[in-house]
C-alpha cells in the first residue's frame, strides 16, 4: 500500500488534470445549457464510499452501475466544470459495436473474451435504447445504423479482413450495401462502397450525458459540479483536494477521459488528439431534397477519419480527426476551437456533398481524445494502489462502449470477482511500441504530417506513395 504522505502534487500537470476548461461550447451543449441547472460544488469535508472523478460518460455509468448492484452504496461524482463538457458532450454521437476491433480484441484479450466484449457492446446498444425510452428528456437516439463507407478508390474495401474475421468466428455483423442503397441512405454519390451495422445509431451527445445524470440523481448519486480536483491525496484512504473542499473516499475512480495523460503513469500509454466538428444551420428541405432522411451514423476508412451524421432538426454535424497533437499529455485552449481545423472540416464536408457548398456553417467546435496504442480502453490501479482505479484511453469509440467501462469500474470499485474484473482490458502490460514522451514530441509533427499528406492525395485520387504511407502507419492504432 502507498505511504500516506504519498500525493500527487499540485504542479502543472496535476492542474491539466482537472482545471484545464474548454471554454467554446460544441452545438450539442449549447442546446442543454442550462437543463438541468448545475449541482453545487464541494465544500468542506465529505465522505463517501465511492467519490469517481470526471462525470462524463464512462464516470456516470460507473455511477449508475454501482448503485444498482449496491444500493446502499455512498457514491459521489465531482466534475471539474458541467458533466459531459469534455469529450462526452463534444462528439459525433455515433453509437456502435465493437466489432470493428475484433482483430485487436483478439490479439489483446483472446478469443473467447474478444466475441464476448464485441457481444456485450451490441447489449449495450440496447441499453442505450432501454434509457431512451425511459428517460423523461430522452437524448435523440435512432438505431438507424453505423455505415462503414470509402470515399475514395484507395479506402474500397477497407472492412473487407474484418469482415471475414467475423465470418471465421461464425457472427455476421455487417450488411454489404450496393452503391444505389448506399447513395441513398448516405444523400451522396461519392460513396463508392460500403457495409452497415443496422443494430447502431447516433444520439445527441450532451442530452446523453443529461440523461446519464438525472438516472444517476435519482438513484441517490451525489453529483459535484466546478469542483476540481487539485490533489489526489494516495494514503491509506484516499482523499481527493479541491479548491473548496475535501472528498475522503474508500475507493476512487479516475474517469477523465484525455486529462488523464497528464497523470506520470498514463503518460507513456496515451496521447492527447483533437477532433473538429462543424455544423450547418438546419437545412431539413436541402437534406430531404438528396434523400438523406435517417439518422445513420457515417465514417470512411481513411486515418483522418471524416464521420458524420443528419440531425433530427436537419442539421449536418461533419466531424474529421487527427487535428492537433498534443507533445506533453496535456489538454490545452488549442482543444478548444482551432478555426484553421475547422475550415478543413468544412472543405471535406463540401467535398462529399457538393450539393451543399453553398450551405454555411453555422457551429464548429473541437475536443480532445485519449488515444491508446490499440485503440482500445485501458483499466487497472494508479500506480498499483489497490483503491486509485481508472478507466482511459476511449480512442473516439466511447458512446456505447462506455456503459461496459462503467460495469468493469463498479466491479473493481466493489471489490467484486466476476467477468467484468476479470476482463483482460484491466491491467494490460504496457506496449513497449509506444514511444517515450521525448520521442514523440520530436516524430509527432513529421507522422501528422504524412496522414495530412495521404489524404489530400488519397481525396484528389493519387496515391499516397510508399514513403508516406510507411511514415502514416506509425499512427497508434493504424491497420
Amino acid at each position: 500500500m502507498v505511504g500516506s504522505d504519498a500525493r500527487i502534487a499540485p504542479h502543472p500537470d496535476m492542474r491539466a488534470l482537472s482545471a484545464t476548461r474548454l471554454r467554446h461550447p460544441s452545438l450539442w451543449l449549447e442546446q442543454v445549457a442550462g437543463d438541468p441547472g448545475p449541482q453545487p460544488a464541494l465544500t468542506g469535508r465529505e465522505q463517501a464510499d465511492v467519490a469517481i472523478v470526471g462525470g462524463g460518460y464512462v464516470g456516470l455509468w460507473t455511477a449508475l452501475r454501482i448503485k444498482q448492484q449496491a444500493p446502499s452504496c455512498d457514491v459521489a461524482v465531482l466534475e471539474a466544470a458541467r458533466c459531459g463538457s469534455g469529450a462526452s458532450g463534444r462528439n459525433g454521437g455515433q453509437a456502435h459495436s465493437w466489432w470493428p476491433m475484433l482483430a485487436t480484441l483478439i490479439r489483446v484479450c483472446g478469443v473467447a473474451e474478444a466475441l464476448r466484449l464485441c457481444r456485450a457492446s451490441e447489449r449495450s446498444l440496447a441499453e442505450l435504447a432501454a434509457l431512451d425510452a425511459k428517460d423523461r428528456g430522452g437524448f435523440d437516439l435512432r438505431r438507424d445504423g453505423w455505415l462503414w463507407t470509402a470515399t475514395t478508390r484507395a479506402q474500397l474495401g477497407d472492412w473487407e479482413p474484418t469482415v471475414r474475421l467475423c465470418e471465421r468466428h461464425g457472427v455476421s455483423p455487417y450488411r454489404a450495401l450496393d452503391r444505389d442503397e448506399l447513395a441513398a441512405r448516405t444523400g451522396s454519390p461519392l460513396h463508392l462502397a460500403g457495409i452497415a451495422e443496422e443494430a447502431a445509431g447516433t444520439v445527441q451527445p450532451a442530452k446523453l450525458v443529461a440523461a446519464l445524470r438525472r438516472a444517476a440523481l435519482a438513484l441517490g448519486v451525489r453529483v459535484h459540479e466546478d469542483t476540481p480536483v487539485r490533489v489526489i491525496d494516495r494514503g491509506a484512504v484516499p482523499c481527493l483536494r479541491t479548491p473548496d473542499g475535501l472528498m475522503v473516499a474508500d475507493r476512487v475512480v479516475l474517469a477523465v477521459n484525455a486529462w488523464a495523460a497528464a497523470l506520470p503513469e498514463l503518460r507513456r500509454r496515451l496521447f492527447v488528439v483533437s477532433s473538429e466538428i462543424v455544423a450547418t444551420a438546419p437545412i431539413r428541405e436541402r437534406l430531404d431534397a438528396i434523400g438523406w432522411r435517417g439518422g445513420e451514423a457515417i465514417c470512411d476508412s481513411q486515418q483522418r477519419v471524416l464521420y458524420y451524421q443528419a440531425t433530427p432538426e436537419g442539421r449536418v454535424a461533419f466531424g474529421r480527426g487527427g487535428g492537433h497533437v498534443s507533445l506533453n499529455g496535456r489538454v490545452t485552449a488549442a482543444y478548444d476551437r482551432r478555426p484553421r481545423w475547422a475550415r478543413d472540416a468544412a472543405r471535406a464536408f463540401r467535398r462529399v456533398y457538393p450539393m451543399l457548398a453553398d450551405v454555411p456553417v453555422a457551429a464548429d467546435w473541437s475536443g480532445p481524445i485519449d488515444r491508446s496504442l490499440t485503440g482500445l480502453p485501458l483499466f487497472g490501479r494508479l500506480g498499483g494502489h489497490e483503491r486509485i482505479l481508472y478507466g482511459v484511453g476511449w480512442s473516439g469509440t466511447g458512446v456505447a462502449q462506455s456503459e461496459i467501462g462503467g460495469r468493469i469500474l463498479a466491479s473493481l470499485a466493489l471489490g467484486l470477482d466476476d467477468e467484468w474484473s476479470a476482463c483482460r482490458l484491466v491491467e494490460q502490460p504496457l506496449d513497449e511500441r509506444f514511444p517515450p514522451v521525448a520521442l514523440r514530441a520530436a516524430g509527432a509533427p513529421i507522422v501528422r504530417a504524412a496522414v495530412r499528406r495521404k489524404a489530400r492525395r488519397q481525396e484528389s485520387g493519387r496515391r499516397a506513395g510508399a514513403v508516406t504511407d510507411a511514415i502514416a502507419g506509425l499512427v497508434p492504432g493504424s491497420h
